[in-house]
């Protein structure tokens, strides 16, 4: 399985790059005030990207003997997708305030930007190592 880590590794960052993409798309487009991020393809293409994304990783855990809960790095990186999830959920449907939506759409790029840096450095701390 260690001669596919490159590949798993690059498909991985791919999906990332993508689904981070698409959600700074679609958050820019609810903020512009469009009904265009409730789009079909552009609410069912990152649940693609995403289930590709969580496979590589599960997939990357195992060939890197790396597990979240016993390797800090991983355990941030779970707990900054959780908190990625919630805020881009919240930014992304309808039900609550304009405003709110924005604060959550930030919140959850920042989070995400972080989250990046994490997997960078491999530490918890991220850009703050």
């Amino acid at each position: 399985m260690t001669d596919y880590y490159f590949a798993l590794r690059q498909v991985h960052i791919t999906c990332a790059v993508l689904t981070i993409t698409l959600f700074t798309f679609r958050g820019l487009l609810m903020v512009a005030g469009s009904q265009l991020h409730r789009n079909m393809v552009l609410r069912v293409v990152p649940v693609a990207v995403d289930i590709v994304l969580l496979t590589t990783a599960l997939m990357l855990t195992t060939v890197i003997r790396q597990y979240p809960f016993s390797t800090g790095w991983l355990t941030m990186k779970v707990l900054l997708l959780v908190a990625y999830v919630a805020l881009g959920s919240v930014a992304l449907r309808p039900g609550r305030t304009r405003r709110m939506r924005i604060a959550a759409f930030v919140g959850a790029l920042a989070t995400v930007t972080f989250l990046v840096t994490v997997a960078r450095t491999q530490s918890p701390l991220g850009v703050f190592s």
